[in-house]
């Protein structure tokens, strides 16, 4: 395999990433490396489905980073995950093993194959709250008082995007970012993908089983902990929906039914930014998911050993 090799294996949620990453990685001497932006929460278990009963594989316990990393109420962000991933790649690549990232965080994952210097540049919350009150047009025309190479490649339709590149702008007018060096990854991605009511099936089957152990518990003790209700809902949909259902706003069935819907909404998102990747020039190689495990591993290896 090529030097600095990277193996990266995404999809939506509820594709099988974690368990085909761990087959991969006991075949191919691999540690994984997650790319979800919630599994680095501990006491997060059930709601952010990090399942480590997975990364044990006919008696071998395959190492993992970035899962459990830090507290309930910690902030977490792109910037931040890149400089752990690169020092979770050091780790693992010193060893002479090889680093699979898995996970559906798209913007994580991309964040890397992009190298984009400006997740380096903080959250500015004041300007923010004051941008938030303009509409796109006036944003828009806000972004064109900067120089063309802040705002050339923005989203115009995007409000939050275009919040993120006045912010960027902001601060680049009165800063520099410090350059970074970082190791050139040689990367090869697969992409897991089913059909939308396999998908849909997948989802809600895995929701009524966390539901069944404890995933309601998990959030009461969440909060019992001192993790405010708030916080709990930036964290996303499990969350958020659980917190409603607690504060007496959901009942059970309405919470199951509501949170179902949120999750394969979610999942399509997942796949549009997926593809979006592939509009920057990132090659995916998709495969089928509901294909046995043993046939998706086995496809990949050839095409991995062969490079």
């Amino acid at each position: 395999m090529e030097k600095n090799r990277l193996l990266i294996i995404l999809g939506a949620t509820a594709s099988g990433k974690t368990k085909l990453a761990v087959r991969l990685a006991e075949k191919l001497n691999g540690e994984i490396i997650s790319a979800d932006s919630r599994q680095v929460f501990r006491k997060m278990d059930i709601g952010t489905g990090k399942d480590l009963a997975e990364y044990h594989i006919r008696g071998v316990e395959i190492p993992y980073h970035l899962i459990n990393i830090l507290e309930p109420g910690d902030r977490y962000n792109v910037d931040a995950f890149k400089n752990d991933f690169f020092n979770a790649y050091a780790s693992i690549t010193e060893k002479g093993k090889l680093p699979i990232l898995c996970g559906g965080t798209g913007m994580y994952i991309h964040s890397l194959l992009q190298n984009q210097r400006y997740t380096a540049v903080p959250v500015n919350s004041a300007l923010r709250i004051q941008l938030d009150f303009l509409n796109k047009e006036e944003l828009i025309n806000h972004l064109r008082k900067y120089p063309e190479e802040l705002s050339k490649h923005v989203d115009l339709s995007s409000k939050k995007r275009l919040i993120r590149a006045l912010e960027i702008a902001e601060y680049l007018s009165h800063n520099e970012l410090a350059p970074q060096v970082r190791p050139e990854i040689n990367p090869i991605i697969f992409g897991l993908k089913n059909e939308v009511e396999i998908t849909r099936r997948n989802i809600i089957e895995r929701l009524n089983l966390r539901l069944q152990h404890g995933l309601i518990d998990e959030v009461r003790d969440l909060i019992a902990s001192g993790v405010s209700n708030e916080i709990l809902t930036f964290y996303g949909l499990e969350y958020k929906f659980i917190v409603a259902h607690l504060s007496g706003a959901l009942t059970f069935d309405e919470l199951k039914l509501k949170l179902g819907i949120a999750i394969c909404q979610y999942a399509k998102r997942q796949n549009t930014f997926f593809r979006k990747m592939e509009k920057d020039g990132v090659i995916i190689n998709w495969l089928d998911a509901s294909l046995p495990a043993n046939l998706l591993e086995q496809e990949i290896l050839e095409k991995v050993l062969k490079v």
